[in-house]
């Protein structure tokens, strides 16, 4: 495997994992896949991530989607392999217990496009452009698009999107409500790090809890969904760090969370 694919480094509780792929916009290989898939199971079980801020490598691309180049050379048993693994990986990203963010640096088409998606918060540089292009191919959005999006921004929008595989900007992202924010490409990188630094201001675990309630609540019903929640809010009653936050509230300081 080869590991320079997908860089992953840890400053300041913060992950950076970077799809490493510049010469070729950053599209995913198999090896891509498995490299990121590895990454992932490393930063799931890390009591040292609190927040994970997801990128492409140099100036142009985020992820311009699945190798095109690698599917021409695939039969049909090893391209549903590849599908299922790029689903497999991005279900992994969204059920990370971090929070997630997504750096859009540059182009994010199809897979791309299906990884920002996989993201809990989304920050674009301005320049970007972004689509679920899979149907001009002969195929449709395979690793999420057609569910996540549709819950994202509303059945009728997705539907547009995917069955005209149109390209659209960043501010156009930004007001369908794909994209947290819009920002210069050169303080694209600065703002992703603002916010990881507010995330990581509250409780890591309350963090989780809310995370897993918010993914889980919205796959069903309203009571089951409050439920859900019932059960995530009782695993913070016995920490550490919401006795912490009460003592530091008392002594009007800022807490001390250690994630316990």
């Amino acid at each position: 495997m080869d590991n320079n694919k997908v860089l992953f480094e840890v400053r300041d509780q913060i992950g950076y994992l970077t799809i490493n792929r510049p010469d070729v916009l950053n599209v995913f290989d198999y090896p891509t896949l498995l490299s990121l898939e590895e990454k992932l199971e490393d930063i799931q079980f890390s009591s040292e991530v609190r927040v994970v801020i997801i990128t492409g490598a140099g100036e142009k691309a985020f992820s311009a989607g699945a190798d095109l180049k690698e599917r021409t050379t695939l039969s049909a048993s090893e391209t549903r392999r590849n599908v299922k693994k790029i689903r497999g990986v991005f279900d992994k990203i969204a059920n990370l217990p971090q929070p997630t963010i997504a750096a859009v640096n540059g182009y994010a088409f199809g897979g791309g496009f299906e990884l920002i998606l996989a993201c809990d918060l989304k920050i674009a540089a301005k320049d970007a452009r972004m689509g679920l292009t899979e149907v001009q191919w002969g195929i449709i959005p395979g690793a999420g698009g057609t569910q996540r999006l549709p819950r994202l921004i509303g059945e009728t929008k997705a539907k547009k999107l995917i069955f005209t595989a149109e390209k659209i900007s960043a501010d156009e992202a930004y007001c369908l409500g794909i994209l947290t924010k819009v920002v210069d490409k050169k303080l694209l990188m600065s703002e992703c790090e603002d916010l990881a630094k507010k995330i990581l201001n509250n409780a890591p675990i309350a963090l989780k809890q809310a995370k897993y309630a918010i993914n889980y609540g919205l796959s069903t019903d309203i009571q089951t969904g409050l439920a859900i929640e019932s059960k995530a809010y009782e695993i913070t009653i016995p920490t550490k760090d919401r006795l912490e936050a009460l003592k530091a509230f008392n002594e009007k300081r800022k807490p001390n969370f250690k994630g316990e």
